[in-house]
């Protein structure tokens, strides 16, 4: 079977897309789980961010119950109750817990005796009054634990702030943990740094005639609070950002290291203490195809590669024996022309052997007279075959055929043989004919004509009539005279006869004194007649 070249390739295609639809099919599959992995890993977040503002909001919440509830809040009870907490343990992300007693411009002086009492150094509230009168002042009295970061922050008067401040009145409204937007912590000091701070108001008394006594409070490093909160999810293939939203706008308070500007997100509203804020997961997966792509490409690749190799040996091995079998069958169907053919020439030398044969017993007086012309043309015949033979039973030239008959005259000092004519080429058998006909001529001429005194002259000249037919003249002269003869000889019948017959064009054969002239009209072959023999050739060349 004769596979055409392009099986190969289409086989490798075929493979290959079948291995990218697998690989595809993997990576859709792989960037499914991914984005539900990342929803999953967005909802932890979500519930760890809230999780830590509920811790938070319950500490504010007890502080602010034990708080309303006593007359004067000392720093002996308010460290107290935040080594309670135990902060180190259960509270990280905060900068501490802190109380703001809210009190008014003319409580300022009072204020400020209690904040340096059993201090080093004098504070006082920031900003000063003197600046700006404020009717209502929340600064910061207590802030644990004391540190010297949180000590920057004693006497900040917080509802000086628009953020703060905001913060503070709607957590009065809602006596609830209310959360700032974005802002910078006091602790910072001259240091950038996003912050938050959450806030419970603590009243005196009940009902509607309660008072404002304080606030409560957590301040809160926004990196660290997100850090803290991103270690209770359990995934490290995600970054996380947390955006405050204000004006509708969103206001990035903190990221996790790792972020990009690249990869696939989704964000989540959370209720960070009575604020909305937003937090986006980012995952960590990279473009690159999963491990299992990777093996499903360079194994399908593989086979794909393999296959094409196994299906090109098997394309050259089909390919190689089906050019195999047409030289078989061309050399069956060559052997089966050349039988033919040889049968046809030996049909035909035969049947110009017989002919020869009975012209030659029928004109001879002896038995010796007999054996010798049979051997003469049987020896010319033979000539003419083996020119053949040189020629491969090809196409032969005329002047070839001329050279070979007229071989034994044209060594001879005391004649004369002149040949001339264009490049004309004759069949084999058209060939053999001319032979015969050459060598009768010769041969009377050599007995009784131009060629058997000195100075005698005999011209062979053929020309071409037309394409397929070529004129060939035999002429004589300075022999002796010529005498029209008394009866027809073996020669004038052989030509006229046998020649013409094979010819298929009559022979013109003339007696005149002067000279025998003879003049045949000869076919051309097309050389395509003969291509039959140039295949066999190409053939044989081939293998």
């Amino acid at each position: 079977m004769d596979f055409p070249r392009a099986v190969p390739l289409a086989i490798f295609l075929l493979v290959a897309a079948v291995t990218v639809l697998s690989v595809f099919s993997i990576e859709r599959g792989e960037r499914i789980r991914a984005s539900a992995e990342l929803q999953r890993q967005a909802q932890l977040m979500v519930s760890a961010v809230e999780r830590r503002a509920y811790s938070n909001s319950s500490f504010l919440r007890a502080g602010a119950a034990l708080f309303g509830a006593q007359d004067e809040i000392t720093a002996t009870l308010f460290r107290q109750f935040v080594s309670e907490l135990r902060l180190d343990a259960d509270y990280r992300g905060a900068e501490g817990i802190g109380w703001a007693p809210a009190i008014s411009a003319s409580q300022a002086d009072e204020f400020e005796q209690q904040l340096n009492r059993g201090k080093v150094g004098l504070l006082g509230i920031e900003p000063s009054l003197e600046k700006s009168y404020r009717s209502q002042l929340v600064p910061i009295l207590y802030l644990q634990p004391d540190t010297l970061r949180n000590r920057r922050a004693l006497g900040f008067d917080m509802y000086s702030e628009p953020v703060r401040r905001e913060a503070m009145d709607r957590a009065t409204r809602t006596v609830r943990p209310t959360a700032t937007g974005r802002l910078t912590l006091k602790q910072e000091g001259r240091a950038e740094g996003s912050g938050f701070l959450i806030y419970m108001p603590v009243f005196d008394g009940a009902g509607a005639g309660r008072t404002l006594k304080g606030f409560v409070y957590s301040p809160f490093n926004a990196s660290q609070f997100l850090d803290s909160a991103a270690e209770l999810s359990t995934s490290s293939e995600a970054s996380v950002r947390l955006y405050d939203i204000m004006d509708g706008k969103r206001l990035l308070m903190a990221e996790t290291a790792a972020w990009s500007e690249e990869g696939e997100t989704v964000a989540r509203e959370v209720d960070l203490a009575n604020r909305r804020m937003v937090v986006v997961v980012q995952s960590k997966r990279e473009a690159a195809l999963s491990p299992l792509s990777m093996i499903t490409l360079l194994f399908g690749l593989a086979v794909a590669s393999l296959l094409l190799v196994v299906a090109r040996l098997l394309t050259q091995q089909a390919q190689e024996d089906s050019r195999s079998l047409e030289w078989f069958a061309q050399q069956n169907s060559i052997r089966n022309s050349l039988t033919r053919e040889l049968n046809h020439r030996v049909k035909n030398t035969l049947a110009n052997v017989l002919s020869i044969v009975s012209l030659t017993r029928r004109r001879a007086a002896s038995l010796d007279e007999f054996a010798e012309g049979i051997d003469n043309r049987i020896r010319a015949l033979s000539a003419t075959h083996d020119l053949l033979t040189q020629s491969e039973w090809g196409t032969t030239p005329v002047l070839s055929v001329v050279l070979v008959e007229l071989a034994p005259y044209t060594n001879e000092s005391d004649h004369e043989v002149v040949t001339e004519g264009p490049d004309v080429e004759l069949a084999p058998n058209d060939a053999l004919s001319l032979g015969l006909a050459l060598h009768e001529l010769a041969t009377n001429a050599a007995k009784f004509g131009a060629l058997s005194m000195p100075g005698g002259r005999v011209s062979i000249v053929w020309e071409l009539v037309n394409e397929n037919l070529a004129r060939i003249e035999w002429v004589e002269s300075n022999g002796p005279r010529v005498d029209l003869p008394r009866k027809r000889g073996f020669g004038t019948d052989l030509i006229e006869k046998i020649v013409a017959h094979e010819l298929r064009h009559p022979v013109e054969l003339e007696f005149h004194p002067e000279g025998v002239r003879c003049t045949l009209l000869v076919p051309v072959r097309e050389p395509s007649e003969f291509s039959l023999r140039s295949v066999r050739k190409a053939a044989a060349r081939g293998h």
